[in-house]
């Protein structure tokens, strides 16, 4: 009867010494559901999504997984060169543009909330050009899943 019971518990120990490995996580670590921000930049003149955004909004899709996403606010904006009906129709189409991306990647474009402010902002108070307002700002809510 010892040799059998011996037998039995090396036999165990052996077996939680072959380092088996587990089929996941014994506790499910919560989603870190935290609004995420992106600018999504264009060439000039252009409302071309470009691959490189494409690729942001794939990571932000990856990010939200387990997350509830509330709403996403997209804002198209311009630099000042140019007038400002040009400037105002090419940030809605910026806006648009990324929209439609989002929707294309798995976020539901009923969220989407567009804005578009065209070149307003883009001369500091001194005149002088602001850099970078070849964008559409990103903002996805999030909240935890409802349970």
């Amino acid at each position: 009867m010892k040799r059998i019971l011996a037998l039995g518990l090396s036999a165990a120990l052996a077996g939680c010494a072959t380092g088996t490995p587990h089929h996941g996580p014994l506790i499910a670590a919560p989603a870190n559901c935290i609004d995420i921000h992106f600018p999504i930049y264009f060439e000039e003149g252009s409302a071309s999504v470009t691959p490189q955004a494409d690729r942001l909004i794939v990571d932000a899709q990856r990010r939200s997984t387990g997350c509830t996403v509330t709403r996403i606010d997209v804002l198209g904006l311009a630099d000042a060169p140019g007038g400002p009906a040009a400037n105002l129709e090419l940030s809605q189409r910026r806006a648009m543009a990324v929209s439609d991306a989002l929707g294309h990647h798995g976020f539901q474009q009923a969220l989407v909330q567009q804005g578009a402010a065209g070149d307003i902002g883009a001369l500091a108070p001194s005149g002088a050009a602001r850099p970078l307002r070849r964008r559409a700002n990103v903002t996805i809510h999030l909240a935890p899943p409802a349970h």
